[in-house]
């Protein structure tokens, strides 16, 4: 997921090859400085499952302050790609399926009964749950919802500008959607698509009311209806400030507490200072220096976990000729110590990566190993391919830190310098963030710094969403390995521009397999392609970390989906 401070637009692609096209939680491209200054990390999608009382009990007036280093640009889950905007929507709203909290695996949520056929989905749906404005939830709110965010033709789409990408990405492969009674669901598919169920859990499926949608429009952004544990009290948008107040008619278990306010503190130090003083009792966006602040406080817990995210250096290949050569890119990835990155500037938080998923996500492939660093066999690398005397490239980088690139700066410094020893000339450009999305989506950059936080924890979500270019195999010219960013249909998350149909090939048909074990075996070829051909710099999988309050109970660090905030209370 990614954290943003406004909403960049993105463009709404692919409705074909594959079914989808990467938007994301762009749990982002990286960037920040070397003192924990502003952060923001992401939290994903949609909070949902678990079965309860729904009487909100939590002591008389308590209040759960959580602390971030960004604030959300909207509080409409269809109109934006931030993982900031997922922290303040997965209270509010509800998917059909959720993820349990803490886990990857999936647990009833809107639905309570769900199966796949070839290309149907049929979901049972539960039955007494309330909107915040009343209404009852039946299976035409999901209609509604569905054609409110990929059906241009129907009355209430918002616009293309105002919808993001995510509606293509995650239920682009979906031909239509029926209510075949007020509780019984149908989702016909152009084709078999294998991660249609953690796409529903992801928080851009959660559900809106039909009313509010044809009452309010694109006011949702600011006046937001769900079905979730808590709801709207007052957007404080000059102080970055989000109440919410319990919805006392929630249907599962939760919440126990009677507000949630998120507040943003710029600073990672100032935000550990702010949990330390007890005037915060939940913080994230945590770097080297801050999450040390928090394990040496007597107040607080730092909590980690094993984050399923990638951090990389993309090589935008449309633009600058040397990075077609694969020897260019794979001298480069030699000539960048990436271990030291690892173990000196991120400080034991974070491990060399060689692939583009983790090791938790099915089909890594461990016969694979991190590009070892090797000035002399970059410097060989390079005069064969024609680049002896070296060439120059600017990296764009943005400034706020992020979960998988804690010091962005300091290692974009590392980049300039390990590749000045092989006769690289690099300049760092450094920009805030939504310019920075908006620069590499549109190929303005040479390489850039990027980072991706899963939205599902399937495979999918990383080499089809990262690395798959979008257009279809056929468009991909004879003895390219690469598009340009204005191809019809590209997938702008593919910042490197890379198009190599024997990987495009894996990942489709990975797509349309069911069979786990299948699947598996074409990702690991997957996973061994990129890491041969190299259009990233493979850097690193980070923790996840986040700062816990004592005075706190009740927490679960996610690896996707959540804050659970519904599951917290205060002792």
């Amino acid at each position: 997921m990614a954290s943003r401070d406004r909403v960049t637009d993105r463009r709404s692609f692919l409705k074909a090859a594959g079914g989808a096209a990467a938007a994301a939680t762009l749990a982002g491209c990286i960037g920040g400085s070397t003192d924990d200054e502003t952060t923001g990390s992401g939290d994903g999608s949609g909070d949902g499952s678990g079965d309860g009382n729904g009487d909100g009990s939590g002591s008389s007036g308590s209040t759960l302050t959580y602390a971030r280093g960004s604030s959300s640009g909207s509080l409409d889950f269809q109109n934006s790609t931030s993982g900031e905007v997922a922290k303040v929507t997965n209270q509010l709203y509800d998917t059909l399926i959720a993820f349990k909290p803490g886990k990857t695996s999936l647990t009833e949520g809107l639905a309570t009964n769900w199966n796949v056929d070839g290309k149907t989905v049929t979901l049972d749906l539960r039955k007494n749950v309330k909107f915040h404005n009343g209404e009852d939830f039946t299976a035409d709110d999901f209609v509604a919802t569905y054609r409110r965010f990929v059906d241009e033709s129907y009355k209430h789409y918002p616009g293309k500008k105002y919808a993001s990408s995510y509606g293509p990405y995650t239920l682009g492969v979906v031909k239509n959607v029926e209510a075949a009674s007020d509780h019984k669901l149908t989702i016909n598919l152009e084709k078999k698509y294998a991660p249609i169920l953690p796409n529903l859990a992801m928080f851009v499926s959660a559900v809106h009311s039909k009313k509010a949608i044809e009452e309010k429009g694109t006011k949702l952004k600011s006046d937001p209806v769900g079905t979730g544990p808590f709801k709207l009290k007052n957007w404080d948008t000059s102080n970055n400030r989000v109440r919410l107040e319990k919805n006392a008619d929630y249907w599962g278990d939760g919440p126990h507490v009677d507000e949630v306010v998120f507040t943003v503190v710029g600073s990672n130090t100032s935000r550990a200072q702010t949990l330390d003083s007890g005037d915060a009792d939940i913080i994230d966006g945590l770097g080297a220096q801050s999450s040390q602040q928090v394990e040496k406080s007597s107040n607080a817990e730092l909590v980690s976990d094993a984050g399923i995210n990638i951090g990389y250096m993309a090589f935008n290949m449309a633009k600058v000729e040397a990075f077609r050569k694969k020897k260019v890119r794979q001298a480069i990835s030699h000539a960048i110590n990436t271990k030291a990155i690892v173990d000196t500037i991120f400080k034991g938080i974070a491990k060399q990566a060689n692939q583009p998923i983790p090791s938790s996500v099915m089909g890594y492939n461990d016969s694979l190993s991190p590009y070892e660093y090797n000035p002399e066999k970059a410097k060989k690398l390079l005069k064969q391919a024609g680049y002896g005397d070296g060439f120059s490239f600017e990296l764009a980088t943005f400034k706020n830190p992020r979960t998988y690139n804690p010091s962005p700066i300091q290692a974009a410094q590392t980049v300039k310098s390990n590749l000045n020893q092989v006769g690289i000339d690099v300049t760092i450009n450094q920009q805030a963030f939504d310019p920075f999305l908006t620069y590499t989506e549109t190929g303005k950059h040479d390489a850039c710094f990027l980072g991706w936080m899963t939205d599902n924890a399937d495979p999918d979500n990383f080499h089809y969403a990262l690395l798959h270019p979008g257009v279809s195999i056929d468009k991909v010219p004879d003895g390219q390995d690469w598009v340009s960013f204005d191809a019809e249909n590209f997938n702008t998350l593919n910042v490197a521009g890379w198009a190599n149909t024997d990987f495009m090939k894996l990942v489709e048909d990975a797509q349309v397999t069911y069979d786990n074990a299948a699947r598996k075996k074409k990702y690991k070829q997957a996973g061994k392609i990129a890491h041969d051909e190299a259009p990233w710099v493979f850097m690193d999988h980070a923790k996840d970390l986040r700062g816990v309050h004592n005075s706190v109970s009740g927490f679960k660090l996610a690896p996707i989906s959540g804050p659970y905030l519904r599951l917290v209370k205060l002792n």
